[in-house]
């Protein structure tokens, strides 16, 4: 089996806050606007973006995974002007993507990211790839989390965080379901060859992070993936890359954070970036197929105006 490269890529903010109805302004939304006028404008650049998108057609990964925050604050404008730029990184077979906390940034607006971007998010599951279908979970939701997109030998197993929350708040919560329809799905998943890769916003991990901002039921997914496991969990929200691991049954559990990948960035750790995976089979063990991963960080440079190998790593 070949290998099989996969992009990662979060927190873009590409839309910008434009005011039409006043009436939209009369809740949480005001903060977020003024926050975007006053920094987040300034450090959520065009240009940055314009040259993400072709420094990835020059990389040419199989699939690129977006965990969340597109948007701003959720305005339908905003879920409407990200769509050109969805299609210009490529189309739903090539493009996979997850909601973020501001994309549902107030009561109302948990509809939208089905509405625009449900292409990109439904499950896919091409079950003439596997030499058994009847491996694969049957009651997946056909509009909701969690999400299972089968891509070669990878299997993206989306899973929401994203909830309204009062102001000054952006915390996650995956809740009981969503949990219950995860363990299945994974648990079927462990009996196909496929490398399983988990995306999510919020970090699942314990990390220095204050609780407006905390997985609210990080420790019950953790349980999950204990029981379960998976190849590789992705997320985005903290703006910085993080590596770390949970536990699983066969082994730790890479979870790896990547930073905003369309901000110019004023300190080097907060510029923007975009992380590659190289993936491919590395024999077994009790029966369980494993995966050699490597990370590649890709960085943008502001001098030149284009993005740059940065790091690379063995994940496992």
């Amino acid at each position: 089996m070949p290998a099989f490269t996969l992009a990662h890529l979060s927190d873009l903010h590409v839309t910008p806050v434009r005011v039409r109805r006043p009436i939209d302004f009369l809740n949480k939304r005001f903060l977020g606007a003024l926050s975007w006028s006053l920094r987040r404008r300034k450090e959520y650049r065009p240009e940055v973006l314009a040259a993400l998108v072709d420094d990835l057609h020059t990389q040419g990964p199989d699939h690129v995974v977006i965990t969340g925050d597109l948007t701003n604050i959720a305005l339908e404008d905003e879920f409407s002007a990200s769509l050109p730029w969805l299609q210009k990184l490529g189309g739903p077979q090539h493009v996979s993507l997850i909601p973020g906390n501001h994309d549902t940034y107030t009561r109302g607006s948990e509809s939208s990211p089905w509405a625009y971007w449900g292409d990109y998010m439904r499950s896919h599951i091409p079950t003439d790839t596997l030499s058994d279908p009847a491996l694969l979970p049957s009651d997946l939701p056909p509009t909701g989390f969690p999400t299972l997109r089968l891509c070669g030998p990878i299997a993206l197993v989306g899973i929401s965080t994203a909830r309204a929350t009062a102001p000054f708040y952006a915390s996650g919560t995956i809740g009981r379901t969503q949990l219950d329809r995860l363990e299945q799905t994974l648990s079927a998943l462990a009996n196909t060859s496929l490398s399983r890769v988990v995306l999510i916003h919020h970090p699942p991990q314990p990390i220095a992070i204050s609780a407006r901002r905390r997985l609210t039921d990080a420790a019950a997914f953790r349980a999950v993936l204990a029981k379960t496991g998976a190849e590789l969990i992705l997320h985005g929200h903290v703006h910085r890359t993080v590596t770390a691991s949970i536990p699983g049954p066969w082994g730790p559990i890479p979870v790896v954070g990547v930073p905003a990948s369309a901000a110019i960035g004023r300190r080097p750790q907060r510029r923007s970036r975009y992380h590659l995976y190289r993936i491919e089979p590395h024999g077994e063990v009790n029966g369980r197929r494993r995966f050699q991963i490597t990370l590649t960080s890709r960085m943008y440079d502001p001098g030149t105006t284009s993005f740059h190998h940065a790091t690379e790593q063995s994940l496992s």
